[in-house]
C-alpha cells in the first residue's frame, strides 16, 4: 500500500476523532437552544462522512473486494451525511442569524430551509426504497450505487454554498473573534470547494492525480473541525470553553482510544513474529515509563492554566472591590452576578443578600446543567448565598474553587458597600439639613422684609376701598391689587412651611383631623362642581405624627386633587389600618400623571400649573419623611385617567393592627 493510502487513513482517522470530539463537546454542553442542536447534527453529518470513508479504507485492508452489504453500508453512511449536510448548514446559518445577530434575511429565510430539508428527505426516501425494495436485481443495484455515489457528488456544492454563507457572516459579524472564525472557515470552504470540484473534473481518468487530490480533500476536510474546536476552546465561543473538565475528560478518552488502536495495529503487524497478546502486554507496560515524561509536559501546562484562572479571579475580585466603593449594595450585587456569569461562562448566577428562604432554588436552563450553592459566611454566621448554574456539564473543580474564593471575599465587599452607602446617606442628610436651615433663614428674612410692606400696602388699599366716592375703575384695580397681595402672602406662608420642620411624636386623632380638613374644603369643591367624598372609618385611628404636619399634608393633597378635576369629577379620601400602620388614600378622576412627570412632582419648585409655586407636593413628601412614613403615587388608575396618593404612617402606641 502506498504512502498516499496511509496518509488518507490517518486523515480519515483524525477527521472521525475531531468531529466525534465536537459531538461529545456539544452533547456535554447540553444547552437547550436550536443553534446548538443544529451544530450537533452538522458535526454528526461530517462524522458520518468520515466514519463511512474510514470504514471503506479498513474494509479494503481487510478484504480485497468488500462484500456488497459492507460496501452499501459505508457508501450509505457517506451519502446520508452528504445529503443532510446541505440543509443542516443552511439551517445553522439561519439559526445563527436569528439567535446571535437577530437578523435572518434573504436566502436564509425559513421557506428555503424547509425546501432543502424536503429535497434531502425525498432523496433519502428514494435511496431507502431502493435498498429495501424487495429482492435485489442488477438494475436496482446499479440505481442504488448511482444514488450512493450521487450523495458524495453533492459535496462540492455543499462546500461552495458554505463558502458563500461564511463570507456573508464574515462581512456581517461585529465581534472581532467571530470575524476571524468566519474568515478562517471561508478560506477552508473555498479550498475544499476547489479541491472537490477538481476531483470531480479529473475523475478516474488520471488515477495518480486523483489520489493526490483525494488525500488533500481528506486532510482539508478536517480543518473546519479544527477551526471550530480552536475557537470554541480558546475564545470560549458559545461558552464551550468553560467546560474544562469535559475537555480534559474527552482528550484523555481519545488519547486512550488512539493508543489502544495503535496497540491493536502494531499487534497485527508483528503477528508473524510475536503473538498479539505479547505485543499488547509490552506496549501497555511501556505506559508506566511514559507517566513521568507526560507529567513533566502536562504539569507546567496545568499549572499555567491554574495560574491564569486565579489571576483572572483576582482581577475580578479587584474590580468588584472597586465597585463596592461606589456605595450601592444593589448595584454591587447586580455587577457581581453579571461579571461572575461572564467570567466563568455560566448559564445563570444569583447572589442573595441576605438569603431568602422563601425564594425557589436556582435552576439551570432546561434542567440540564449543574447548580452549585455556596454560602457567604461572616464570623461563623451565614450572611448570604451565591448560586451558580452551568449550561450543561458539571462545574469544574477549578471553577468551584474560584467561586468559593469569591464567596470568601464578597461579605467584606458588601460590608464596605453598606458602610459607604450609609456614610453617603448621612452626608446627604446633613447637607439637606444645612440647606434647609439656610433656606429657613432666608425664608424668614424674606418674610420679615416683605410682609410688613405688603401689610401696609394692603391697609392703604382697604382704606381707599372704603371711600364711597372712589371711581369704579380705580376700585376694581385696588381690589385686584389686594387679591394679589393676599396671594403673595399665601406663597410666603407656604415657603416658610416648607423650610420649617414639623414637630413629630404626637398622638394625633387622624380620622377627626381628616374629617375637619375635608369639611374645610367642601365649599371649594362645590364651587368647582366636584364631589369631595370622605370615607370615615367606624372608629378613631391614632397616629404617631405631627398634627400641623398631617393637616398640611391632607390640605395640599386635597387642593391638588380639586384643581386637577374636570367639572363633575370626584375626589375621595379614606383612612384605614393596614399591616400595623395608618394608611391614607387620596384619589381622583383627573387626567392622571405621566411616568416622566411622576419622577419630578416631588421636586421643589416643579409645577405644571401656570400660577403654582411647585412646593405643595414637596411639602407633602418632606412632612411624610419627617413623620417616618412612606408615600407612593399611582397613575393612571382606569382608562388612562385618575391619580392615587397612598400614605403610610406609624400608629400611636396602643393602636392595634
Amino acid at each position: 500500500m502506498s504512502l498516499l493510502f496511509y496518509a488518507q487513513l490517518i486523515g480519515l482517522t483524525a477527521g472521525t476523532l475531531v468531529y466525534l470530539f465536537l459531538i461529545a463537546l456539544i452533547l456535554g454542553h447540553r444547552r437547550p437552544r436550536l443553534l446548538e442542536r443544529l451544530l450537533f447534527f452538522v458535526m454528526l453529518s461530517l462524522f458520518l462522512i468520515y466514519a463511512g470513508a474510514l470504514l471503506e479504507m479498513n474494509a479494503l485492508i481487510q478484504y480485497v473486494s468488500p462484500p456488497d452489504a459492507t460496501r452499501f453500508f459505508y457508501d450509505g453512511l457517506q451519502a446520508l451525511g452528504a445529503f443532510l449536510l446541505l440543509p443542516l448548514i443552511w439551517h445553522t446559518h439561519y439559526a445563527y442569524g436569528r439567535q446571535v445577530r437577530k437578523s435572518p434575511t434573504g436566502v436564509f429565510s425559513r421557506p428555503f430551509v424547509v425546501m432543502f430539508y424536503l429535497v434531502a428527505l425525498l432523496e433519502l426516501g428514494m435511496g431507502l426504497s431502493l435498498l429495501w425494495g424487495g429482492a435485489p436485481d442488477f438494475r436496482r443495484l446499479v440505481t442504488l450505487q448511482f444514488f450512493l455515489q450521487g450523495g458524495r457528488g453533492l459535496l462540492p456544492v455543499v462546500a461552495l454554498l458554505d463558502a458563500v454563507f461564511e463570507l456573508r457572516d464574515w462581512r456581517k459579524a461585529t465581534d472581532s473573534v467571530e470575524r476571524r472564525m468566519f474568515q478562517c472557515l471561508f478560506v477552508v470552504s473555498c479550498l475544499l470547494a476547489s479541491l472537490l470540484t477538481l476531483l470531480r473534473i479529473l475523475g478516474p481518468a488520471s488515477a495518480s492525480r486523483t489520489e493526490v487530490i483525494l488525500t488533500l480533500v481528506i486532510l482539508a476536510g478536517v480543518l473546519p473541525g479544527i477551526v471550530l474546536a480552536y475557537f470554541f476552546l480558546r475564545h470560549n465561543l458559545l461558552e464551550y470553553g468553560a467546560q474544562r473538565n469535559l475537555v480534559y475528560a474527552l482528550s484523555a478518552t481519545f488519547l486512550a482510544s488512539l493508543y489502544l488502536a495503535l496497540v491493536r495495529r502494531v499487534g497485527t503487524w508483528l503477528e508473524p513474529v510475536l503473538p498479539p497478546e505479547a505485543t499488547a502486554s509490552f506496549l501497555l507496560f511501556v505506559l508506566i515509563f511514559l507517566f513521568e515524561p507526560l507529567e513533566r509536559v502536562i504539569g507546567p501546562i496545568l499549572h499555567r492554566r491554574m495560574r491564569e484562572r486565579m489571576s483572572r479571579v483576582q482581577r475580578l475580585s479587584v474590580e468588584l472591590q472597586q465597585e463596592s466603593r461606589h456605595g450601592s449594595v444593589g448595584q454591587l450585587v447586580m455587577e457581581a452576578e453579571k461579571r461572575v456569569r461572564e467570567e466563568f461562562g455560566l448559564a445563570a448566577v444569583r447572589l442573595s443578600v441576605p438569603r431568602d428562604t422563601a425564594l425557589a432554588a436556582l435552576e439551570s436552563p432546561g434542567g440540564l446543567g449543574h447548580v452549585a450553592q455556596i454560602r457567604l459566611m461572616k464570623d461563623g454566621q451565614e450572611v448570604g448565598l451565591l448560586e451558580a448554574a452551568s449550561t450543561g456539564s458539571y462545574l469544574t473543580g477549578e471553577t468551584t474553587a474560584a467561586l468559593e474564593f469569591l464567596a470568601e471575599q464578597l461579605p467584606g465587599m458588601l460590608d464596605l458597600a453598606r458602610l459607604i452607602e450609609e456614610k453617603l446617606r448621612l452626608e446627604r442628610e446633613l447637607a439637606e439639613r444645612e440647606r434647609m436651615a439656610s433656606l429657613g433663614q432666608m425664608a424668614a428674612n424674606v418674610s420679615h422684609n416683605l410682609r410688613n410692606p405688603l401689610s401696609s400696602m394692603k391697609t392703604v388699599l382697604q382704606v381707599q376701598l372704603e371711600n364711597p366716592e372712589l371711581p369704579l375703575d380705580v376700585r376694581r384695580d385696588c381690589s385686584l391689587v389686594v387679591n394679589e397681595i393676599d396671594r403673595m402672602s399665601a406663597k410666603l406662608t407656604q415657603l416658610l412651611r416648607y423650610a420649617k420642620p414639623s414637630t413629630n411624636g404626637q398622638r394625633v386623632a387622624a380620622v377627626a383631623l381628616a374629617n375637619q380638613t375635608a369639611v374645610l374644603f367642601r365649599h371649594d369643591a362645590e364651587q368647582r362642581n366636584v364631589r369631595l367624598e370622605f370615607e370615615r372609618p367606624t372608629s378613631e385611628i391614632f397616629a404617631l405624627a405631627s398634627e400641623d404636619g398631617l393637616s398640611e399634608v391632607l390640605s395640599n393633597l386635597i387642593v391638588n386633587a380639586l384643581e386637577a378635576q374636570p367639572e363633575g369629577g370626584r375626589v375621595r379620601v379614606s383612612l384605614s389600618r393596614n399591616d400595623g400602620r395608618l394608611e391614607i388614600v387620596v384619589d381622583d378622576d383627573g387626567p392622571g400623571i405621566s411616568k416622566e412627570l411622576r419622577a419630578k412632582i416631588f421636586q421643589p419648585y416643579f409645577t405644571t400649573k401656570a400660577t403654582g409655586t411647585g412646593l405643595g407636593l414637596s411639602i407633602v413628601a418632606r412632612r411624610i419623611d419627617e413623620m417616618g412614613g412612606t408615600m407612593a403615587c399611582e397613575s393612571p388608575l382606569r382608562n388612562g385617567m385618575g391619580t392615587r396618593f397612598r400614605l403610610r404612617l406609624p400608629l400611636a402606641e396602643g393602636e392595634g393592627a
